[in-house]
């Protein structure tokens, strides 16, 4: 079996936020609320599938371009 080096990251930060929080899931619950409010989300938040039907009609006119931007 090949080793999954995303996984292995994920696994790594999860286990590192429960010892921040002792492994306590009230306290780490607590501390995802005072970073989350520190951390104020700029994009539109999707609350159910209507809403992520209309951004998405919206998003046609979004699209990737084909040479990333010049190196400063």
């Amino acid at each position: 079996m090949k080793a999954n080096s995303i996984l292995e990251e994920v696994w790594r930060i999860k286990d590192q936020l429960a010892a921040e929080a002792g492994y306590d899931v009230d306290q780490f619950f607590a501390q995802l609320r005072a970073w989350s409010e520190a951390h104020p989300h700029a994009g539109p938040v999707v609350r159910n599938a209507e809403e992520l039907r209309r951004l998405a009609a919206g998003a046609s006119a979004l699209a990737l371009k084909d040479k990333p931007p010049p190196k400063v």
